[in-house]
């Protein structure tokens, strides 16, 4: 994403996640304002796999820009969806992008948390809309993140390192809650603040994968590298982790807040 620090995934779990997601399932309110022949600007969109069902929705009158700054996720959805003739998907970071039209809607799910600069990252946004264009923005309180029963305490451990880690770098670790007062700032009108939280019970057909999410975060060395964690409880974490996901877990609850706003 847009920020020079960042958790450095792997790159084959990454482009995993973002195929795996779907409009219906991980931006489940957008589709009531997708319109036919709309032009659609996906900020920060991995391998695209949410653009292109934007895609299909709005028809071949419209057309959706996927732009992601990590080549990998890119060069993987231009591959996955290629027969897609109106989604284009382009490696460039936002603050690069400079399109030659403009937007009728613009959304960025899941970004704003992973930068230091997201005022200045909505005011791009909100010079790439078309007059009454609209931004809906997608992202978490990470500080409110609820799991039943409590997991281990390696885990415990490793997620504290993560938000303090995440809050020194200047990112916002409760960002959706104060996504409403961003888009008043920027000048956008008739903002809209929507619940989208992120809730697993076991029995949901991909629990242990969604729960298991922490998992896969916990691969990464980099907050060791960076003197956040001893690496024997990052991977303490992961082990105990697994198996309490496997045989303990009930639910996860990830806040999620849908923030949409009128030029």
């Amino acid at each position: 994403m847009m920020t020079s620090k960042h958790i450095e995934r792997d790159e084959q779990t990454g482009t995993k996640i973002f195929d795996n997601r779907t409009l219906k399932a991980d931006y489940r309110n957008l589709e009531s304002i997708i319109k036919k022949g709309m032009t659609v600007l996906d900020v920060g969109c991995g391998t695209g796999a949410i653009s292109k069902d934007i895609a299909q929705l709005i028809g071949q009158t419209g057309k959706v820009t996927g732009i992601d700054n990590t080549s990998k996720f890119i060069e993987s959805g231009k591959l996955t969806y290629h027969n897609i003739t109106n989604l284009e998907l382009i490696h460039i970071d936002l603050f690069d992008f400079q399109p030659i039209e403009k937007f009728d809607l613009i959304v960025a799910a899941r970004v704003l948390q992973w930068l230091s600069n997201p005022k200045q990252a909505l005011l791009k946004m909100k010079s790439l809309l078309k007059p009454g264009g609209q931004i809906s923005i997608l992202d978490y309180n990470h500080n409110n993140l609820k799991w039943v029963p409590e997991p281990p305490e390696s885990m415990r451990i490793f997620y504290n390192a993560f938000l303090k880690w995440r809050s020194d770098a200047g990112m916002n670790n409760g960002i959706a809650d104060d996504l409403t007062t961003l888009l008043e700032e920027i000048g956008l009108n008739s903002i809209d603040k929507i619940n989208s939280d992120e809730h697993y019970e076991r029995g949901h057909q991909n629990f242990i994968s969604k729960v298991g999410i922490w998992s896969q975060v916990a691969a990464s060395r980099q907050m060791v590298d960076d003197g956040y964690l001893d690496n024997e409880i990052r991977l303490q974490a992961i082990e105990e982790y697994n198996v309490w996901v496997e045989n303990s877990a009930v639910s996860m609850t990830m806040k999620l807040n849908e923030v949409r706003g009128i030029l």
